[in-house]
């Protein structure tokens, strides 16, 4: 039987590019962690050591910081974009190129004393929470670009139930009619290759109508909620193929504070990090539609 190189691809990964936009005294800053990779004819490389179609992953990186300055960051989806274009350009042998984003959130440090606070021009601080992604996917046929968000945690400390579920003889858990729902939400949205985008508005817009469809969504299961929110979003954007949703369920169990004389009515709780429920969906449009 033969043996034969399979699908393959290299490239440079988690490139941490800090971008600051200083033209002017109110500075901006971009802070990305990039990941590139190329694939397509480098069986050269592979079978015989060939190195002469492969361009470097230094080469790679180089290039991530030099575009970061070249092109700027106006948002990850253009500048993942101008670096694919690019790789592709400097490595004939490729068919395609992928690069992918995520980028980190700071907010400005508020000065100033009673009613002269101020947010300042160039002191910033890493905004706790989630962290904004995107996939560029390019090729001569097609640019396909997936954007998305990951570490979004959210809570409703009521709002939400779960019962009616199938038991057997191993099901001990309770029904609830009324619980915490929390998760950890990681959201990507793949958009149709035709027409431009605004990236940065599309994406708050979405961070945005996710939020709070979640918090307003009376929920019977996180599953439920998760499809509410993923409807919510392709309704209000016509540009947007899909949207996949992976959500772990951080569980609150209530405290027993009776051995210490208390009553507990739904006010303390445990959060445990595992084991924990995985809830995994996609909501996208019917075929045709």
């Amino acid at each position: 039987m033969a043996i034969v190189l399979g699908p393959n691809q290299y490239g440079k990964a988690e490139n941490r590019v800090v971008r600051i936009v200083r033209d002017t005294p109110r500075h901006e800053i971009h802070d990305l962690n990039v990941s590139t990779a190329l694939r397509g004819d480098f069986t050269a490389a592979h079978i015989d050591g060939d190195q002469s179609q492969v361009l470097p992953t230094d080469t790679q990186k180089n290039t991530a910081f030099a575009f970061a300055k070249r092109h700027g960051v106006a948002s990850p989806e253009d500048y993942a974009l101008a670096l694919a274009r690019r790789l592709l350009e400097a490595a004939p042998a490729a068919t395609g190129a992928t690069v992918r984003v995520e980028q980190y959130a700071w907010d400005r440090i508020r000065v100033g004393g009673p009613g002269q606070a101020r947010d300042h021009d160039h002191a910033f601080v890493r905004r706790g929470g989630e962290v904004r992604t995107t996939e560029v996917d390019l090729s001569a046929e097609a640019a396909h670009v997936v954007s998305g968000l990951t570490d979004l945690v959210v809570l409703k400390s009521t709002g939400s139930e779960f019962k009616g579920f199938l038991r057997d003889e191993y099901t001990t858990l309770p029904e609830a009619d009324d619980r915490i729902l929390a998760t950890s939400l990681t959201a990507r949205w793949r958009y149709f290759d035709r027409g431009r985008v605004d990236w940065n508005a599309a994406y708050d817009d979405v961070r945005a109508l996710l939020l709070a469809t979640f918090a307003t969504t009376y929920s019977r299961a996180l599953q439920e909620t998760l499809y509410a929110m993923g409807r919510t979003v392709l309704e209000a954007h016509e540009e947007i193929a899909e949207i996949s949703f992976t959500a772990p369920n951080r569980h609150h169990f209530l405290v027993d504070l009776a051995p210490f004389g208390l009553d507990n009515p739904g006010e303390v709780f445990i959060a445990a990090d595992r084991p924990y429920g995985l809830i995994e969906a996609t909501v996208q449009r019917e075929e045709g539609a």
